[in-house]
């Protein structure tokens, strides 16, 4: 089965990772790495850069675990890719890390990790950093 983990270059990012990996390691999982750059921004404090993506690649082959590490260049919703790609590969497992937010940033700028917690089609997993 594959364990998909929603990715960001944040502490909250590298949670989701380890707690991914975590249970890979525990069950014999494929991880799929996932990571979105929005096509409303300029600049996404969100998306990874190369040398983030080859880091991961690398740290997930040197942990034993099957893996691909995917980045979605082009949409405007983070939670629509993740809710799409479950729907195509069916993960056992969603793993997204998640960070306190006040009751106005979450009126304002809605949030992904509680639309995912609600929406998917399959088990998620919220971890948080630290």
């Amino acid at each position: 089965m594959t364990i998909l983990v929603g990715y960001i270059p944040t502490p909250q990012g590298e949670a989701a990772l380890a707690a991914a990996t975590e249970q890979a390691r525990a069950h014999g999982d494929r991880v799929l790495v996932v990571n979105m750059s929005r096509d409303d921004k300029l600049v996404d404090a969100n998306r990874a850069d190369g040398r983030d993506l080859t880091r991961l690649d690398t740290e997930l082959a040197e942990s034993g675990v099957e893996h691909e590490v995917r980045r979605i260049e082009h949409g405007t919703d983070p939670a629509d890719a993740i809710l799409s790609i479950i729907d195509a590969e069916s993960p056992r497992m969603l793993v997204i890390g998640i960070r306190h937010r006040s009751a106005v940033g979450k009126l304002l700028l809605g949030s992904t990790a509680q639309r995912l917690l609600l929406d998917a089609a399959c088990p998620v997993l919220a971890v948080k950093a630290g």
